[in-house]
């Protein structure tokens, strides 16, 4: 893993009502590294994501994505290429999982095609492909909202991967599922990467899911990054200079 595929430097946002989200971040990734960013509600993690991604246009600094800086990239490529997962799933109720999946697909499907949800059989062989590998390709034909949350953010995965991204960003994609759920997406993230080699970068609350599937982490407090290293020295001074004196860390069994 020592080829870098994203640098970040002195990322600023600053939103239109003057709350500055991220005040000067800087950090590499690994190509193959399973990053995941940690700090309080607020701190700057979902805005971070949308910024590598460009769902949020950063107010200044340098994002370095394989090589490019993401300005000069179309925003319909850099998100194809940068697969998203979100906390909500947002996938369309009323459609099958197989419709939902191939929703990943637009970035590669013409304008008019994608209106009359034209997908080719490679589309759908690859849709079914990774269905499979989140196991849940049998649900593929019943409609999204008869699923559990837990199978709704597998869909959510398998949508992102057939866009064949080289980047998966995952912003606190078990935050509403119960703690026996939680495992078993985060097994599936891990899989993803550890299989296919593609690199994630993920928003996560708890600590013990970050020792578990973190190979490093960065943590953000007010828009600034205050650590970056491995999970595992993450001490208890670490965690109150990252999360306050007065919390309290709750564990994932």
């Amino acid at each position: 893993m020592s080829e870098h595929i994203l640098k970040v430097k002195n990322l600023v946002k600053t939103y239109p009502n003057g709350v500055q989200a991220l005040k000067g971040i800087s950090f590499d990734v690994k190509k193959g590294e399973f990053l995941v960013v940690i700090g309080l509600s607020g701190s700057g993690k979902s805005t971070l994501l949308r910024c590598l991604n460009r769902l949020h246009e950063p107010s200044r600094g340098d994002i370095q994505f394989m090589g490019s800086s993401t300005k000069t990239e179309s925003i319909r490529n850099l998100r194809t290429k940068m697969g998203m997962i979100f906390q909500h799933f947002n996938l369309i109720a009323r459609h099958t999982v197989l419709s939902n999946v191939l929703m990943g697909r637009l970035g590669y499907t013409s304008t008019f095609k994608s209106l009359f949800g034209f997908f080719s059989q490679s589309d759908k062989d690859q849709a079914m492909k990774y269905l499979k590998l989140v196991g849940i390709q049998e649900k593929a034909y019943i409609r999204a909202d008869q699923l559990s949350g837990g199978q709704q953010q597998r869909v959510a995965i398998a949508r992102a991967l057939v866009q064949n991204p080289q980047i998966l960003l995952a912003d606190e994609p078990v935050a509403s599922l119960d703690p026996a759920t939680c495992h078993i997406v985060m097994d599936y993230l891990k899989k993803v990467n550890e299989e296919l080699g593609i690199t994630i970068i993920c928003n996560l609350h708890f600590l013990s899911l970050v020792r578990q599937y973190a190979t490093r982490v960065i943590a953000l407090k007010n828009g600034e990054l205050v650590y970056e290293g491995d999970p595992k020295n993450i001490d208890e001074a670490w965690f109150e200079k990252i999360y306050g004196e007065s919390a309290k860390e709750v564990h994932i069994n």
